[in-house]
């Protein structure tokens, strides 16, 4: 069984990892839910606005600069994954701490890389 992903940082810009990571979850059959600042929709799958709810998410994967990170932490915190993905240049490693704490796995790579070599 396939774990929900929450992608945060979603865009509507074909040249930004974020949207090539929602279409590859999709398209590897990944229940994938998508989070951005702008609405708009990614190989039919609705950008949401920030701070959306959403149940049974197992992995938030990281498009947001570790500078507007902490207005995140809680959020998701509040979404309990099991682990969150830190692609490049995402990596924070004060969240990271607060994450390891709270019992999250944290994952240093790319959600791209880690599903074209089945290792999602």
């Amino acid at each position: 069984m396939k774990k929900k992903t929450l992608v945060l940082g979603a865009s509507t810009n074909p040249e930004r990892f974020a949207f090539m990571a929602v279409r590859k979850l999709k398209y590897s059959h990944v229940p994938v839910v998508a989070v951005g600042l702008r609405e708009g929709e990614i190989s039919g799958i609705r950008i949401e606005k920030p701070f959306s709810k959403f149940d049974e998410i197992h992995t938030v994967t990281l498009y947001v600069g570790p500078k507007n990170l902490p207005a995140y932490y809680d959020y998701i915190l509040g979404l309990k994954p099991k682990r969150v993905i830190f692609n490049p240049g995402t990596e924070s490693p004060e969240f990271a701490e607060i994450l390891s704490a709270a019992g999250i796995e944290v994952v240093y790579g790319c959600t791209l890389i880690m599903i074209a070599n089945n290792q999602y």
